[in-house]
């Protein structure tokens, strides 16, 4: 049951961040609410992230991890539903941590990490769809609440 509320709420993200970002948005960074929403264009794939507080969605990680790194491509107007990648979280300390794109289903990819030190964080996502590999980079300001 746990799954299923983490699927809808992912699928509803995704949602608000595709209505977001295609009311105008400039690729570009943004903070919404407890959320961080990053929008960029790569090799003609509109890509978008959000970063979130596992604990804010109401979830936990067996392995301890404090926030969810989503990802949705689109190319044309539509999703990227097949794609695989890993997604590189660099510390303000220097430490690294990568994790698998986990597939959720409809476009919807995603990775846990754990996020304990104010600053920023680099991300650094690495995908494959079949037009090819691409990469997309970015800094991600925590503050701890």
């Amino acid at each position: 049951m746990k799954r299923f509320y983490v699927l809808i709420a992912l699928i509803s993200l995704t949602f608000s961040v595709n209505v977001w970002a295609m009311q105008g948005m400039e690729h570009g960074t943004a903070q919404k609410g407890e959320s961080f929403v990053h929008a960029a264009m790569v090799d003609g794939i509109h890509a978008e992230f959000q970063v979130m507080d596992l604990a804010s969605m109401k979830m936990t990680d067996p392995e301890g991890k404090t926030h969810h790194v989503m990802a949705s491509f689109l190319k044309n107007s539509e999703k990227i539903i097949k794609a695989a990648g890993k997604i590189k979280l660099i510390a303000p300390s220097g430490k690294e941590q990568i994790g698998d794109m986990k597939d959720y289903g409809s476009g919807v990819f995603a990775a846990n990490f754990k996020i304990d030190e104010n600053g920023k964080y680099g991300v650094i996502c690495l995908f494959k769809d079949d037009t090819g590999q691409h990469t997309v980079k970015f800094w991600y300001e925590h503050h701890k609440m």
